[in-house]
C-alpha cells in the first residue's frame, strides 16, 4: 500500500527529568546537523516543568531548517490557547512546526468515547483558529468546548496535526479530521489501523492519501538481534516493508545513544529515501483541493520550486495579495534559484490562456504582481545582498530583497542606493522601471547605478546582460525590463554617502497654487544634494489643505542643511516639522513586516513635468480640491537624473523635473480630473500607472524609445509571455511594423 508520501526521518527528543534544556538543545542541533526531517518534542518533555511549546521556543532558535512537532494533551490546555501558541511558534520558526495529540483523557470528558470526541472537538477548534482565508472571527459550538467568536490566529504553513494512538473510536477521528495517524511499527497494528483510517476518511469524502503513516522505532547497530538490528542494509530491509505494504511515510527513531542516531540519519535514511522517493507523487488535502481554481494543472506544478501555495493552504493569505490590490491567483510558484524560475516559467507557459503575474514584494502601485486565477511567480525568497568588490564598491542584490534590508547592509560600508521612499518595496519592480528616490537629484535613478543583471527569458533561458554582454538587453532592462524577463540578480555599483539630513515638513496649503510653484521653484534652484518630495492632502471638513513635504539633504553639515530647507520653510506658514541628521538606512527602515491584505483595485495616474508653471499649480489646485483624487505627490527629479543622455537606458523622459502620481476611488472619475493636467505632462513613469489603456502604454515611451523596444520584444519574446505589466506589441505584430 503506498499513500505517495515521500519519506520523512525524525528523532523522538529524550523525555526523562534528567535530560535539562542544554542537552535537549544540544540533541536538536545534532539532529539537524545529522539531516534529520524533524524532531519529536514530546508532551511532559525534561518533566512536567517544561512544556513542549518551552522546548520547542528554545530550540528554534537553535536551529534553521529542523522540523519540530509539538506533542500535546488535551486534558493540558484549551485547544484556543493551544492555536494560539502553536501559531506563534510557527511564524517564529518561518513554518516549521507540527503538531501532535496523544490519547488521553481529556479534562472536558470522562471515558474512552468521551476523550476521543473531546479530541474531535479540539482539532475542530484548532482548525477554526487557523483558517484565516475565511474572514472573521473564530466560532465553534460543540459538547466540549466552544468559541463565541474569538481572533483567528494565523500560522506561517499548513500545519500538520497528528493523532498517536489504536483506539478504533481514535482511528475513525484520524480518518475525518488527522494529517498524520501515529503508531508503532507493529504489522498487524498497521495494516487493521489503516483499513479503519481509509474507510473514516472515505466516508468524511477525503482522499486516504491526504494522511501520513507514522512509525516510531527503536534499535541498534552491531549483532543482527531482531529488527531494527545488525547493520544499515538490514535496518533498510527491515523498513522497506513498511513503506511499500503499509505506507508509512515518516520514520521517527526513539534513542538516545549518539552513535545509533548517526547511523540512522547517515547510513539507513539516504538508502531508504533512495529507494522510495521517485515513486511517492505529492498529496493534497480535500479541503485544499477544493479551492482551486478552473483552467491549471496542479498536478503538474513542479515539485523543483522552493513552495507551491494554492488558494487552500494558510501561506495563501500573506501572499495572495499586493500593497494596494487585492488578489486571488490559481497558484502561486515561490522560486529560490534560476533553475528554479525556469522551472516555474515553463509551468506558465503551458497555461497559455492563464494570467501570469511576477512578484518580489508586491508592493508596486500599479497592483500588477498579482492577479484573479492565474498564476504567480513570486520570487521573494531571492532576497541575497552581497558585497562583491570593496573597492569598485559592486553588489549583487536578488529581487526578493527589500530597500530597507539593502540599506541596512550597505550602511557599514558608508554606501547607498537611491531607491524610492518606503523601505517596503522589493528590488525587482523598482530597479527594471527607473527608482525614483530621496537621493535621485544628487545621484540619479535607481537604475542609473545598474552595471548588470542576470535574468530568466521567455523560452526559460539565463542570460547576464551588460554593457557588453546583450547590452541591448540591459539597455531594455533599465525602464522596461517587465517586458523581457524575471531579473534573478542585480549587480550594482553603489553610491559613496555619508550622514544625511532628513526633514519632514507640515504647513499650511490654503494657497495652493502659491504653494506648490514656490516648491517647484526652491526645487529647482536648490543644488543638486537637496531631493524633496510632496504630498498634498485635500482640504476636508472646513480644514484647509496641508501640504506635506519630505526632504532628503545629503550633507551632515547644519549650516548647510539649514540653507537648503530655508526656502521650503519659508513657503507658508508651519504646523509641524522634524529635522534630523541620521542615515540613509535610519530613513529607508519604514516598513511593516506584516504581509499586505489588500482588498479591490488601485486606480492611479502618473505624468512627468519639466517645470511647476503657475498655469499646472492651478489645474493641479482645482483638482486637489475637486475630491476626484485622494493622494496627489509630486517627487523631484532633474539634476543627476538629467545628466544621463535620453537614449542611454530605456526610461528616456531624463528632461522631467517633476513626477506626479494620483490616486482615487474610479477609473471614470480620476480620469475626468485627469485631463485637466494631461497638457502639461509629457511621459509617465510605469511603476506608479494603473491604466494600461494604449494611450498610456505610447505615453510611457518616447516613440524612439517604444520603437526599438518592441524591435526588442520581438526578440527576446516574440509570444507575448510576458503581458502584464505595461506590455509591449512585438515589432512584427504591431500594425506598421516598428512604428508606434
Amino acid at each position: 500500500m503506498n499513500y505517495g508520501h515521500a519519506l520523512r526521518f525524525g528523532l523522538h527528543l529524550p523525555s526523562d527529568a534528567d535530560c535539562g534544556p542544554g542537552r535537549l538543545v544540544a540533541v536538536a542541533g545534532l539532529a539537524e546537523q545529522w539531516g534529520l526531517d524533524l524532531l519529536v518534542v514530546p508532551a511532559g518533555t525534561a518533566g512536567d516543568d517544561l512544556e513542549p511549546s518551552t522546548v520547542v521556543s528554545w530550540i528554534a532558535g537553535a536551529t534553521v531548517s529542523l522540523g519540530l512537532v509539538l506533542e500535546a494533551r488535551p486534558a493540558t490546555l484549551h485547544p484556543a490557547m493551544l492555536a494560539r501558541a502553536v501559531a506563534s511558534l510557527d511564524r517564529l520558526t518561518e513554518g516549521r512546526v507540527e503538531l501532535a495529540f496523544r490519547a488521553g483523557p481529556s479534562a472536558a470528558a470522562s471515558g474512552t468515547a468521551d476523550s476521543v470526541a473531546a479530541l474531535g472537538e479540539a482539532i475542530a477548534v484548532v482548525r477554526e483558529l487557523w483558517n484565516v482565508l475565511d474572514r472573521g472571527l473564530g466560532r465553534f459550538t460543540g459538547r466540549f468546548y466552544r468559541l463565541a467568536g474569538a481572533e483567528k490566529a494565523a500560522p506561517a504553513h499548513d500545519v500538520p496535526i497528528s493523532v498517536d494512538g489504536q483506539d478504533q473510536d481514535l482511528l475513525r477521528l484520524v480518518g475525518l479530521r488527522a494529517d498524520e495517524w501515529s503508531t508503532g511499527c507493529d504489522a498487524v497494528t498497521l495494516t487493521q489501523g489503516n483499513r479503519a483510517v481509509d474507510e473514516a476518511a472515505r466516508g468524511a469524502g477525503r482522499d486516504p492519501r491526504e494522511i501520513r503513516r507514522r512509525v516510531t522505532i527503536r534499535g541498534g547497530f552491531g549483532e543482527r538481534t531482531g529488527r531494527f538490528t545488525g547493520t544499515a542494509a538490514d535496518w533498510v530491509n527491515d523498513l522497506l516493508p513498511l513503506v511499500v505494504e503499509h505506507g508509512v511515510g515518516t520514520i521517527v527513531l526513539d534513542a538516545v545513544e549518539r552513535d545509533v542516531a548517526a547511523g540512522f540519519a547517515s547510513e539507513v535514511a539516504p538508502a531508504l529515501r533512495a529507494a522510495a522517493d521517485a515513486v511517492l507523487p505529492r498529496v493534497r488535502r480535500s479541503a485544499v483541493r477544493a479551492r482551486r481554481r478552473p483552467g491549471i494543472d496542479y498536478e503538474g506544478a513542479p515539485p523543483e520550486v522552493a513552495e507551491v501555495v494554492e488558494p487552500g493552504d494558510p501561506a495563501y493569505a500573506r501572499l495572495r495579495s499586493g500593497y494596494l490590490r487585492g488578489g486571488a491567483p490559481g497558484i502561486i510558484l515561490r522560486a529560490a534559484t534560476n533553475e528554479q524560475v525556469t522551472r516555474a516559467l515553463a509551468f506558465a507557459r503551458r497555461h497559455p490562456g492563464v494570467a501570469l503575474s511576477r512578484r518580489s514584494a508586491g508592493h508596486g502601485v500599479s497592483g500588477r504582481s498579482t492577479n484573479d486565477g492565474g498564476i504567480v511567480i513570486d520570487v521573494s525568497l531571492m532576497n541575497a545582498i552581497e558585497v562583491l568588490d570593496r573597492k569598485t564598491r559592486r553588489v549583487r542584490i536578488g529581487p526578493g530583497a527589500r530597500w530597507a534590508e539593502v540599506a541596512a547592509a550597505l550602511e557599514p560600508y558608508g554606501w547607498a542606493l537611491s531607491s524610492g521612499d518606503y523601505g517596503g518595496v522589493g528590488v525587482g519592480g523598482l530597479a527594471t522601471a527607473g527608482g525614483i528616490g530621496y537621493l535621485a537629484r544628487g545621484h540619479g535613478l535607481t537604475i542609473d547605478r545598474l552595471r548588470a543583471v542576470e535574468m530568466v527569458l521567455a523560452d526559460g533561458s539565463v542570460v547576464r546582460a551588460d554593457d557588453s554582454e546583450n547590452p541591448d538587453l540591459f539597455w531594455a532592462v533599465r525602464g522596461a525590463g517587465a517586458n523581457f524577463g524575471i531579473v534573478t540578480a542585480f549587480e550594482f555599483e553603489a553610491d559613496d554617502v555619508g550622514a544625511v539630513a532628513f526633514a519632514r515638513l507640515t504647513q499650511d496649503g490654503s494657497d495652493l497654487e502659491r504653494y506648490l510653484v514656490e516648491w517647484g521653484r526652491a526645487v529647482e534652484d536648490s543644488p543638486r544634494d537637496l531631493t524633496s518630495f510632496v504630498i498634498v492632502a485635500p482640504p476636508r471638513g472646513g480644514r484647509p489643505a496641508l501640504a506635506v513635504s519630505r526632504t532628503m539633504v545629503d550633507s551632515s553639515d547644519p549650516e548647510t542643511v539649514r540653507a537648503r530647507l530655508e526656502p521650503l520653510a519659508a513657503i507658508s506658514a508651519m504646523y509641524a516639522q522634524d529635522v534630523v541628521i541620521t542615515s540613509y538606512a535610519a530613513v529607508m527602515d519604514n516598513a511593516s513586516d506584516d504581509p499586505p491584505v489588500s482588498h479591490g483595485e488601485p486606480v492611479s495616474r502618473s505624468g512627468l513635468l519639466r517645470h511647476m508653471t503657475p498655469q499646472f499649480a492651478a489645474a493641479a489646485a482645482r483638482m486637489i480640491r475637486s475630491g476626484a483624487i485622494g493622494w496627489f505627490q509630486l517627487r523631484s527629479v532633474g539634476g543627476a537624473v538629467a545628466d544621463v543622455p535620453a537614449d542611454a537606458t530605456a526610461y528616456a523622459h531624463r528632461d522631467a523635473n517633476f513626477s506626479l502620481v494620483v490616486m482615487g476611488g474610479a477609473d471614470e472619475v480620476v480620469d475626468r480630473a485627469w485631463a485637466r493636467l494631461s497638457p502639461f505632462l509629457d511621459g509617465l513613469y510605469i511603476s506608479f500607472e494603473s491604466s494600461l489603456r494604449p494611450e498610456r502604454i505610447a505615453a510611457a515611451w518616447p516613440p524612439r524609445t517604444l520603437s526599438r523596444l518592441r524591435e526588442l520584444k520581438s526578440v527576446y519574446d516574440p509570444e507575448g509571455v510576458f503581458g502584464d505589466n505595461f506590455a509591449l506589441t512585438p515589432a512584427a505584430n504591431h500594425p506598421g511594423g516598428s512604428t508606434p
